[in-house]
C-alpha cells in the first residue's frame, strides 16, 4: 500500500462506502467515443498524446490502438480498434471499489478516480471487462482515462482526440453517436454505427460509451444495429 496516503481519510472513505447503497448515476448528458476502424492507419498519435498528457511512464497505456490481421492469401485484411475507459452506463469497476475513490461525473458521465482515495487494491481492475484501469507501480495506486476532464471542463476535447491526425477519433453525446445524427468527422455519411466489434467484450456487461465505424471483418453478427438495443 502507498504510505503516502492519508490512513485517517482513507477509513473514514471505507466507513462511509458500507454505508452507502450503490445506485448507477444517470447523467444529464453521456458523453462517450467513436471510432472509425477501417480508417485509422495505426499511427498511434493518439496513444503519445494521452501518454504525454498524463505523464505516463513507459508500460501504462490508457489510449491503446489494437491492429487486427488476418485471413488468408488472397483474401487478407487489416483494421485497428482504438480504445480507453468507455465511461460506461454501468461501470463494473466503481461498485468493486472499496473506498469510492471511482466515481461518474453527474453532468456529462465521465467515470473519474479521486486518486487521495486510491489504496491500491487493483479490485476495479479485475471487474472491468476492457482493462481500462491500470495499476502504477511507482506511485502504487491505480489510474485510467478520465477523457481529460480538464479539457472537457474547458470546452475542449481530450488530448487523444485532438491529436488523431486522420479524426477518425472522436467524442460526442453517446445518444446521438449511436443514433449518427452527432457532426463528426470520424464518421462518414453512409456509415452505420456499432456497438461492437469482435475481441470487444459484450456491451451488455457494463453498456460502455463507445460506437465504432466496423470494418466488415470485424462485424459481430447481429451487433450491427447503431441504436444501441
Amino acid at each position: 500500500m502507498n504510505e503516502n496516503i492519508d490512513k485517517t481519510k482513507i477509513k473514514a472513505a471505507v466507513k462511509r462506502r458500507k454505508k452507502e447503497v450503490y445506485t448507477p448515476v444517470v447523467p444529464d448528458m453521456q458523453l462517450g467515443f467513436i471510432h472509425h476502424n477501417v480508417d485509422c492507419i495505426g499511427c498511434r498519435a493518439c496513444e503519445i498524446a494521452c501518454k504525454d498528457k498524463n505523464g505516463l511512464a513507459a508500460g501504462p497505456r490508457f489510449r491503446r490502438v489494437q491492429y487486427v490481421e488476418g485471413g488468408t492469401f488472397p483474401e487478407v485484411y487489416a483494421y485497428k480498434v482504438n480504445i480507453s475507459c468507455n465511461h460506461c452506463a454501468q461501470p463494473a469497476c466503481l461498485p468493486a471499489c472499496p473506498t469510492g475513490a471511482i466515481f461518474k461525473r453527474k453532468k456529462d458521465g465521465i467515470v473519474d478516480i479521486d486518486s487521495t482515495l486510491c489504496i491500491g487494491c487493483r479490485r476495479c481492475e479485475a471487474a472491468c471487462p476492457y482493462g481500462a484501469p491500470q495499476y502504477d507501480p511507482e506511485d502504487q495506486i491505480v489510474k485510467k482515462c478520465n477523457m481529460c476532464v480538464d479539457e472537457i471542463d474547458a470546452g475542449r476535447k481530450p488530448y487523444c482526440v485532438m491529436g488523431c491526425m486522420m479524426r477518425v477519433l472522436d467524442i460526442g453525446p453517446i445518444d446521438q453517436l449511436r443514433a449518427g445524427t452527432y457532426d463528426t468527422k470520424a464518421m462518414g455519411g453512409k456509415d452505420k454505427t456499432v456497438r461492437q466489434v469482435k475481441n470487444f467484450a459484450d456491451p451488455k456487461l457494463t453498456n460502455p460509451s463507445i460506437v465504432f465505424i466496423a470494418h466488415s471483418k470485424g462485424v459481430v453478427e447481429n451487433k450491427t444495429d447503431g441504436t444501441g438495443s
